[in-house]
């Protein structure tokens, strides 16, 4: 048997195994279905297994695949079926005879004789069969042989028990006490064969029955299977004297080969004119027949030779030539696929003219070609040199190099030299053209200043009528540079912030073409009223806002749209100024004054001098809130309590302060005689912070007055009267307000002491 039996069962292995549902041939179903096979009597198909003989003497039968099986390719296949072997025998013999799977050139169609379990004299091929009867001692037993050649011994009744042709044939050892064949339950079996890599000629097969190995080993024909290619698969049995129920079921024969792409290509190739003769790459074509090549041994072929091609990636032909391409798959029980042709038809190669477009980009005055874009040629793996004249080509001078990024202007004219990889050369024109100029104008675009941020807009890019023309579409950038080299592209055009500055805008049309616009940004200052200033009313006043003339409108926070706003109190505010389309928006505030505040009060005998501080200068001075003086100093204040009346320039409500200009006694003369023996400021005593101090001329503190001495003075220091004369005194308080406003009483007292 030859590679190609193992091709076709390993396709149908791998098939089976990796899509379940892939074999080849088959014999399943209920009842079996054997479209494709020839049931020779007496085999019958009944239920869901073929039975080859009834439990009769005499018995044959056999079941093949209708059309014979070319193996060529297959150097792995694979065979599983499930057979039985019941029922009652006879008295002298028992039962037999046993069956047998084979791939025979020569298949059974008549009657064969038991003793050969079904396989008639002088088949050639591959039989292994599933013995039960022993000739020599004519008992039961459970034998496998295996026999790889000729079905010759003995002369006249040929038996593959006795057939011991060496390294074709195997024998085990009887198998009955361990493995039955005789029962009423199938035995599976796995038959799987390959070649040998020691010796290409010869198989490895390996029996198993439910799982256990019998036999491993390596076959070399013999006999008529030497050189066998062609045969059919079938199952035979035979009862002769004995007898036995021989059937098999769920039979399945792995024979499918490598899948490829598909079975024929033709390229282009050509010959030199000069020699008559072609080189050709065979394994560059090896990715149209299956995706990944490396998977794959691939071996090739001259139609009609057997001598596998030395060089394949540099063939030579010189005429119209096949080439067998066969796929071999390693990693898998698929048979080898040699349906792959290469059909090398050379003709003359011609390259043509051609003509490409470019953009004339930004008006540079030039495009950019790759001029191996150039369609001259469809065929793969050609060489190309250009030269920008016809006399350069032919004398090899001034070959263009930057052919990838060649800069031309319109109508320039390039020659092409184009080498297929046969050696065949043939010249061709590139026309270079430019597609017309994306016509752009500069704009403008205006925004208002942010008001977080004046010196900003915030504009919308898209807005720039920067093209009249139709399809279009923008990108915008930065820099001029960044435009022309496509970097740094501004990704929010509709808000993009800026101040005053320049963007540029690179218009394409539906070729892929630009040309850059210049957009020059304007930020529009914010506009305020230079009249709507802050304002000091009254507390108790109401004022009138005015934004002033020449806004388009007036947005007022009280709801108000008019130039001014009346009846407006302490606060703050803010209106909106239209100018244009622009918006400022404009605070204002409304103070209240501040109230002056009497610091302090200074009563000299009946003079009164008013401190005041806070509020806004000049002020003026009331005892009456009716007559008003500038001046803070009244004069001939009776003694007892006053209000005096304080307001700033604001004129607003005056701020009121009451004050007690004491009694003012000037003479005590302290004898003890009840007239005026001391001067007592006891009545001052609900003041705040009452104090009564009495000095020497010199400044000498004599006395202070508290409530220990119920604020009085008798005339007296450190227990002894002092000389008669005149003394200073002072009288300071807090009057009782919120100010808590300071006052100060002095004045010179003559003291006279009798001794």
């Amino acid at each position: 048997m030859k590679k190609t039996l193992l091709f076709y069962f390993s396709a149908v292995l791998l098939f089976f195994y990796q899509n379940n549902s892939a074999q080849t041939y088959q014999l399943t179903g209920n009842p079996v279905n054997t479209t494709g096979w020839d049931i020779v009597p007496s085999a019958t198909a009944p239920n869901d297994f073929v039975q080859l003989t009834a439990d009769q003497t005499g018995q044959f039968g056999a079941i093949k695949l209708s059309n014979p099986i070319n193996l060529k390719y297959c150097d792995k296949w694979k065979v599983e079926f499930d057979f039985r072997i019941d029922g009652n025998g006879t008295t002298a013999y028992g039962r037999g005879d046993g069956l047998t799977f084979w791939y025979l050139s020569n298949p059974p169609t008549t009657f064969t004789t038991g003793g050969g379990l079904g396989i008639p004299a002088n088949a050639n091929g591959l039989m292994v069969a599933f013995d039960i009867f022993n000739n020599s001692t004519e008992g039961q037993m459970s034998k496998v042989h295996l026999l790889y050649g000729t079905n010759s011994t003995p002369a006249g009744n040929p038996n593959i028990e006795y057939n011991m042709a060496a390294g074709s044939t195997f024998h085990s050892p009887d198998l009955q006490a361990t493995q039955p064949f005789v029962g009423s339950t199938y035995k599976h079996v796995e038959v799987n064969g390959q070649v040998d890599p020691a010796n290409i000629n010869n198989w490895i097969i390996q029996i198993k029955i439910d799982g256990i190995i019998i036999t491993n080993q390596s076959f070399a024909p013999s006999g008529g299977a030497i050189g066998m290619t062609t045969g059919y698969f079938g199952f035979s049995a035979g009862t002769g004297a004995a007898s036995a129920r021989h059937s098999i079921k769920n039979a399945k024969i792995f024979i499918d080969k490598v899948p490829i792409l598909q079975n024929t290509i033709t390229p282009f190739v050509c010959t030199n004119p000069s020699t008559g003769n072609g080189f050709v790459d065979l394994t560059s074509y090896a990715n149209q027949f299956v995706n990944i090549p490396s998977n794959y041994i691939i071996t090739y072929y001259v139609l009609g030779s057997s001598t596998p091609i030395a060089t394949p990636t540099n063939f030579q032909y010189s005429g119209n030539t096949t080439i067998t391409v066969v796929i071999k798959d390693p990693s898998s029980t698929l048979c080898d696929n040699g349906d792959a042709r290469i059909i090398l038809n050379p003709t003359p190669f011609e390259a043509v003219d051609a003509s490409m477009t470019s953009c004339n980009n930004n008006n540079a005055g030039v495009g950019i070609f790759n001029l191996n874009d150039a369609a001259v040629t469809t065929l793969p793996g050609v060489t190309k040199q250009y030269y920008p004249t016809l006399a350069d080509l032919n004398a090899g001078t001034n070959q263009i190099t930057n052919f990838a990024a060649f800069p031309a202007a319109q109508g320039t004219t390039i020659h092409v030299k184009v080498t297929t990889a046969q050696g065949c050369v043939d010249n061709a024109i590139i026309t270079l053209n430019i597609f017309p100029v994306v016509v752009v104008n500069d704009a403008t675009l205006r925004a208002c200043a942010e008001p977080s941020n004046p010196s900003v807009g915030i504009f919308n890019l898209i807005n720039a009528n920067v093209t009249t023309q139709t399809g279009t579409t923008k990108k915008y950038y930065p820099s001029l540079t960044d435009a022309v080299n496509g970097t740094n592209e501004i990704n929010n055009p509709t808000t993009y912030t800026a101040p005053n500055g320049v963007v540029y805008i690179s218009v394409f049309d539906s070729n892929g073409c630009f040309t850059v616009a210049k957009v020059t940004l304007i930020v529009i200052p914010q506009v305020f009223s230079t009249v709507l200033i802050d304002k000091v009313i009254c507390i108790e006043d109401k004022t009138t806002l005015d934004a002033g003339p020449g806004f388009t409108g007036y947005q007022w926070s009280t709801g108000a749209t008019t130039q001014t706003i009346t009846n407006i109190g302490v606060g703050t505010y803010w209106v909106k100024l239209k100018t244009g389309d622009c918006t400022a928006t404009q605070t204002v505030k409304v103070y209240a004054s501040e109230q002056p505040v009497v610091s302090s009060i200074d009563i000299s005998n009946t003079t009164i001098t008013v401190n005041v501080n806070g509020g806004t200068p000049a002020y003026q001075y009331s005892l009456d809130n009716v007559h008003w003086q500038d001046s803070n100093v009244f004069t001939g204040i009776s003694r007892g309590m006053h209000k005096i009346y304080v307001r700033d320039v604001y004129d607003c409500e005056p701020i009121v302060v009451n004050v007690t200009v004491p009694n003012l006694i000037n003479v005590i003369t302290p004898n003890a005689d009840g007239q005026n023996d001391f001067i007592d400021y006891s009545a001052l005593s609900d003041k705040l912070d009452l104090t009564f101090s009495v000095f020497d001329r010199y400044g000498s503190k004599l006395h202070q007055g508290d409530k220990t001495n119920r604020y009085t003075w008798d005339g007296t220091a450190n227990g002894r009267k002092v000389p008669t004369g005149s003394y200073w005194y002072s009288v300071t308080w807090n009057e009782n307000n919120k100010n808590k406003t300071p006052v100060k009483f002095s004045g010179w007292i003559m003291v006279k002491n009798r001794d």
